[in-house]
């Protein structure tokens, strides 16, 4: 068990009932407390505390691990007979399911809530989920996901990605008071609504995680990695200006103040948190100085737990007490204002970009459907290439018929074009008609909106990388087609798209290459490096072309891939979309111009 020294931990499982199991004496003993069906019912018959004190539910890691681990051992799904007597109903008729969880949470957190601040700094809580709710409170409605929408003309791609109820959202806020943090690991192929349950993750600070089946998922080093990397918690982050401009919007994790601007509270964070901000001039003209920096300040204020040896009375030794540690972090950064467009062009980070545009994207799709998301990023690259074309054209060198849509006098925004016909490409952006679940949807928009810039570029655009033999590197780059692949004439590829890890061995290499790589050469020391510093573990598969399924290889190599999803063509997708970007940005041109 990863918890560090000095944690308390509570096992409560759910289903028509909430399970309740004291694990600090030598028998794991288990109080149930049944959930009324209906919401109308006025919540649970006994609270909580009464069925059993917090103080009894809440064991020290440090003495009980055992016992704790035997509870885990104990737990099983419940039985059909076991909902139909709680329901009144014969067993063969009951529905199955019987996930009480909002009812559940709703209780757990006000059973919490009681000894925040004295008992515990910060409690975190993971909720596993094998459906949709479908018990209690918070119930969510699965017949939504089907074929009504079609039948109806509704746009499913719009209808499937907003809440149902606010029930999930209005939790989060009493987490966040409560000083809970709400992890939800969703383990089913099930449509279980995800958009309206993400609000108690996201906005408690905690994570969603979603994965077809519990047997080849990656669920246990996931919990792993939460549990045993250090986070910080109760963090209030703020962000202030120089007075000519000002903070537009912000993307994140966390929850604005209701009462200051551009103060943001997060319930807990760690290292692999990241945060944005986009910025408004104050007034029409810009900078009124271009001679004074642009000022930015960040002030983050949090709390952290750490431990303090502590001499015994007995003699020499020492033993660990933990004590709780407030801390505050200012950073001032300056930036010179640019004197034109070309300094712009010089200084951009085309990650930074990336990472801002998918926020906006994001919130389009969430608003107004993935359609318009996808007419939104289309629109966005024609202006920007529009709007370059007419930086190039200020020099009277560059002939007017000339349009440059590969941005080769802007090195920094060269992976532009790329990065966006790969979020077409993404589930992200793809249609519902395509075969994109709704859940792993709203799962993506939850993982892309808290990754860094360069963890999210490879999510939208992979990086495929070539060895000339596991202990050498042969190109760090390739474009992702099949193209590329047979011109650089490498045998292995390492492909990485964040999530999964790709080793792929063409069916042209020599036979004596040894398969899989070994564990002692460059590229298992590549990916072992990688899956280290990553907040999910990515999924590795080693493939052999022409032996193996090379269907999740290939299926990566999107720029033979039609834009609109049809398939593969005949070799011109990312060309075609290229072309198509070509003849808008011409037009634009063109009515510009007035000709």
């Amino acid at each position: 068990m990863s918890l560090i020294p000095g944690s308390l931990f509570g096992l409560m499982t759910f289903s028509h009932k909430i399970g309740l199991y004291d694990v600090q004496g030598p028998v794991p003993v288990v109080k149930n407390v049944f959930i009324p069906p209906d919401s109308e019912e006025g919540g649970l018959a006994v609270a909580l505390e009464d069925a059993m004190p917090l103080l009894s539910f809440l064991a020290p890691v440090d003495t009980c691990k055992d016992r704790i681990a035997a509870a885990l051992d104990t737990l099983r799904p419940t039985s059909s007979w076991e909902r139909g007597a709680a329901s009144g109903q014969e067993a063969d008729t009951v529905l199955l399911g019987g996930r009480g969880f909002g009812t559940a949470m709703s209780s757990l957190i006000d059973y919490l809530s009681s000894e925040y601040g004295s008992t515990f700094a910060l409690a975190r809580v993971f909720a596993f989920l094998s459906g949709a709710p479908d018990y209690g409170d918070g119930q969510l409605d699965t017949r939504r996901y089907g074929e009504q929408y079609a039948s109806k003309g509704e746009d499913a791609d719009l209808a499937l990605l907003p809440e149902q109820i606010p029930f999930y959202r209005d939790l989060a806020a009493v987490a966040v008071q409560a000083g809970v943090c709400v992890d939800i690991f969703a383990v089913t192929d099930e449509y279980t609504d995800l958009a309206s349950l993400k609000f108690l993750s996201i906005e408690s600070g905690g994570s969603l995680f979603l994965y077809a089946n519990a047997d080849d998922s990656t669920l246990p080093q996931d919990i792993y990695r939460l549990l045993s990397r250090p986070y910080a918690f109760g963090c209030v982050l703020r962000l202030r200006t120089s007075p000519d401009f000002e903070p537009g919007h912000s993307y994140g994790h966390f929850f604005p103040d209701p009462q200051y601007e551009n103060v943001q509270h997060i319930i807990c964070c760690d290292s692999f948190a990241t945060y944005a901000y986009d910025f408004d001039f104050t007034h029409a003209d810009g900078f009124s100085r271009h001679t004074e920096p642009a000022v930015v300040q960040i002030a983050f204020q949090y709390s952290v737990i750490e431990p303090v040896e502590v001499a015994s009375g007995n003699g020499p030794q020492s033993y660990p007490r933990f004590c709780l540690k407030r801390r505050l972090r200012i950073r001032t950064l300056q930036y010179r204002p640019a004197n034109n467009i070309n300094e712009i062009y010089d200084s951009v980070d085309q990650e930074a970009v990336l990472h801002i545009l998918v926020h906006k994207v994001i919130l389009v799709s969430l608003e107004n459907g993935v359609r318009e998301g996808r007419n939104s990023v289309h629109d966005w690259l024609a202006i920007l290439i529009t709007r370059y074309n007419d930086a190039l054209r200020s020099d009277p060198r560059t002939p007017e018929s000339h349009i440059d849509i590969d941005f080769s006098q802007c090195p920094h925004l060269q992976m532009i074009p790329q990065f966006v016909f790969g979020m077409l490409r993404s589930p992200l952006l793809r249609l519902h008609e395509e075969g994109i679940h709704p859940d792993y949807r709203i799962y993506l928009q939850c993982l892309f909106s808290s990754l860094e810039p360069s963890s999210l570029a490879k999510a939208i655009y992979p990086l495929l990388i070539s060895y000339s033999s596991p202990n050498k590197q042969a190109f760090p780059r390739h474009t992702l087609s099949r193209a590329a692949l047979t011109m650089s004439e490498s045998p292995i590829f390492l492909l990485d798209a964040f999530t999964n890890l790709v080793v792929y061995y063409s069916s042209t290499a020599d036979p004596s290459l040894p398969f899989p790589p070994p564990h002692d050469c460059l590229l298992r020391t590549t990916i072992n490096a990688l899956k280290q510093d990553r907040c999910i573990t990515p999924k590795l598969a080693i493939v052999r072309g022409g032996q193996d399924d090379s269907s999740l290889f290939e299926n990566y190599l999107i720029e033979e891939q039609d834009v609109d999803g049809s398939g593969y063509t005949s070799g011109n997708g990312f060309i075609s979309f290229r072309e198509g970007i070509r003849n808008e940005v011409a037009e634009i041109l063109k009515e510009e111009s007035g000709s």
